[in-house]
């Protein structure tokens, strides 16, 4: 069995007479905490996607966990979280074992329908990202850090081998941001989940991810997370089309 988990062959889209991606060749192999980064309007947004089928390549193939795109049906093994933070519904009633509960109505139908099997998994997917005592507490009433990890639950309840998330930390208090990028870090190194981060936080990028992809339209930059920190300041403003520099964390 290969260890690709997701390739994509000189892939090209355009909007019209618009180019929005042009001839982009990526493997993401199993294992990897992949960083997405680039410019706005790059064509990050459109990548993902292409790459969860919402989209069609003018031009291309895409292959997930070495299938045809056209002809892959195991969705459950790919999870999705979305940059929800500045639209989700405070008001929505439902609790966090509800909302996490819908990550199998694909597999049981409604959560009402399911066996005690389903509601222990549930339950242990709420536990994994910490939010365990908020369990029964509505989903509204939580702050906006404390939600992402219900919706990183949601997508984890299906038993994903790959996480997606595009821009997950917009809108979480800066206090937050921190403890999010450690739990993403946890899934990947202890539970082996293969990770796609889409993000502007490039300094993040440099201490979590393993590799790093670059995009504006093409690709720039396709590598080991140290080797894009080596790139020159003028290489990179280059690419984004203003003065830019990939600031290190350093937490110690």
């Amino acid at each position: 069995m290969s260890d690709s988990i997701i390739r994509l062959e000189n892939i090209s889209y355009s909007f019209g007479d618009k180019i929005a991606l042009k001839n982009v060749n990526m493997n993401i192999q199993r294992g990897m905490f992949m960083g997405l980064v680039g410019p706005n309007g790059g064509g990050k947004t459109t990548l993902i996607k292409l790459i969860l089928g919402l989209l069609k390549p003018s031009k291309g193939s895409i292959f997930l966990l070495d299938q045809p795109i056209d002809s892959f049906k195991d969705w459950n093994r790919i999870g999705f979280v979305s940059q929800k933070a500045n639209t989700f519904n405070k008001g929505f009633p439902a609790t966090v074992f509800e909302v996490v509960a819908m990550g199998l109505t694909a597999k049981v139908g409604y959560f009402r329908f399911m066996k005690k099997k389903d509601k222990e998994k549930i339950l242990q997917a709420i536990d994994q990202v910490d939010m365990g005592k908020y369990a029964y507490q509505n989903i509204g009433d939580l702050s906006g850090g404390q939600q992402q990890r219900v919706f990183i639950a949601r997508a984890l309840v299906s038993e994903p081998e790959l996480l997606i998330l595009d821009e997950p930390t917009v809108g979480i208090d800066y206090q937050y941001v921190q403890k999010f990028y450690e739990l993403l870090h946890e899934l990947n190194t202890k539970q082996n989940i293969t990770m796609l981060l889409v993000t502007h936080d490039t300094g993040a990028m440099t201490e979590y991810a393993t590799n790093i992809v670059c995009l504006n339209q093409t690709l720039h930059f396709h590598g080991k997370s140290e080797e894009y920190t080596a790139l020159s300041a003028e290489y990179l403003s280059e690419i984004y089309g203003h003065p830019v520099q990939v600031i290190v964390h350093d937490h110690d």
